[in-house]
C-alpha cells in the first residue's frame, strides 16, 4: 500500500456541525462524542469491530431530537468512508459476516459496489418506537445505514435474525456491518487492479 486511506471531513448545517476523522488501516481505536451517547456506543463498536479508527465530534439541535445529529453524522461517515477507499484498487470488495449478542442475531453482507443500496429486514415490529438510553429511537438505526451506504456507495444487507432487546438488537446489527465492512474494505494481495470487470467502482 502506497497511499494511507484515511480522510478528514466537516459539515455545517442550522442543524448540526460535524467533524470526522477516518482510517482505514487502523486498529479500531476511536474518540467519539455526538452528543448523543447511545450513537457514540454504535459508532465505538463500528470502529473497534472494523478496525477502523474514527474521531468524531458532533454537536446539533438534539434539544428538538436527535436526527438531525445521527444522520447527519452518518453521512459525513460516509462521505469519508468513500473518499478514503480512493479508487479501491487492491481491496476484497465483500464482506459479511453474522454476530450476536446474547439473544439477539443480526446478519451484514457489504459490497463495496460504488452502487448505493440498502436492504434491510428483520427488526421486530414496534422496535422504531423504542427509546434505546431513552433518547435514541430504535428508527436511527435504519437512518444511519441509508445515509452511510448512500454517502459511502456501498451495496449492504442487514438482517435482525433474533432478538428481543433492543439495544442488542442495535448493536448486533452495527457489529455485523462492522465485521462484514472490515472484510469487504481489506487490501488483498492476491487482487490484481480493481476488483470488477468493468475496471471501475
Amino acid at each position: 500500500m502506497t497511499n494511507a486511506r484515511t480522510a478528514r471531513r466537516t459539515r455545517t448545517t442550522s442543524e448540526s456541525s460535524i467533524e470526522l476523522e477516518i482510517n482505514l488501516d487502523g486498529t479500531g481505536a476511536s474518540d467519539i462524542d455526538t452528543t448523543v451517547p447511545f450513537f457514540d456506543h454504535m459508532l465505538t463498536a463500528f470502529a473497534k469491530h472494523s478496525l477502523t479508527d474514527l474521531t468524531v465530534r458532533a454537536t446539533g439541535d438534539t434539544h428538538i431530537d436527535v436526527h438531525h445529529t445521527v444522520e447527519d453524522t452518518a453521512i459525513v461517515l460516509g462521505e469519508a468512508i468513500r473518499e478514503a477507499l480512493g479508487d479501491k484498487s487492491g481491496i476484497s470488495r465483500y464482506g459479511d459476516a453474522l454476530v450476536p449478542l446474547d439473544e439477539a442475531l443480526a446478519q451484514a453482507v457489504v459490497d463495496i459496489s460504488g452502487r448505493p443500496y440498502l436492504v434491510h429486514s428483520g427488526e421486530p415490529d414496534g422496535f422504531e418506537l423504542h427509546l434505546i438510553g431513552g433518547h435514541f429511537t430504535g428508527s436511527m438505526v435504519r437512518h444511519a445505514f441509508e445515509a452511510v451506504t448512500y454517502h459511502a456507495g456501498l451495496t449492504v444487507h442487514v438482517r435482525v435474525l433474533a432478538g428481543r432487546d433492543p439495544h442488542h438488537i442495535a448493536e448486533a446489527e452495527f457489529k455485523a456491518f462492522a465485521r462484514a465492512f472490515r472484510q469487504a474494505k481489506a487490501l488483498d494481495a492476491a487482487v490484481d487492479g480493481i476488483p470488477s470487470t468493468k475496471g471501475a467502482l
